[in-house]
């Protein structure tokens, strides 16, 4: 499967091309049609799996590619619930040591997750808007403690 483009710049998966027409996918909404092949032309700065992970808004997105464990997440979690928070304070409440703190700070600040800022004339982080809304948009569902908490429907 690749991305290809039509002639208005609108972007889809193509599913299967004949001689005169091919079978596109839109990835925004799933609805499948034939575009004429003279209408269409590949797009090489895209996989087709990048194209399928753009459907996700970019503030989810970023989120979603730059946290890999529970920690870097609670730590936004963290950001999040008490504001910003100063470097100091970070490492006398957490356990991680310093390089880990800096490189995950670092990490998060470069993907436009994480915003410096002062707190009492010290060094500190806080969230940015676009980190704010994704985490807004994820803890609005359920709460599950633990997958032994999850009940199928008429289970007592």
């Amino acid at each position: 499967m690749k991305t290809v483009q039509d002639d208005t710049g609108k972007r889809y998966l193509l599913l299967k091309q004949s001689e005169h027409a091919s079978l596109v996918r839109d990835p925004q909404n799933g609805n499948e049609c034939y575009v004429r092949n003279d209408r269409l032309e590949t797009v090489d700065d895209a996989t087709a799996l990048e194209t399928a992970a753009r459907t996700i808004p970019d503030p989810h997105r970023r989120l979603l590619t730059t946290v890999h464990d529970e920690e870097t997440l609670g730590l936004l979690i963290e950001l999040s619930e008490r504001g910003p928070i100063d470097v100091r304070t970070l490492l006398d409440r957490y356990t991680l040591c310093e390089s880990d703190l800096h490189g995950r700070l670092t990490v998060l600040t470069s993907a436009g997750l994480l915003a410096e800022t002062a707190v009492a004339g010290e060094p500190a982080y806080q969230l940015t808007e676009s980190c704010r809304t994704a985490l807004e948009t994820f803890r609005t569902g359920p709460i599950v403690d633990s997958p032994s908490e999850t009940r199928l429907e008429g289970e007592p």
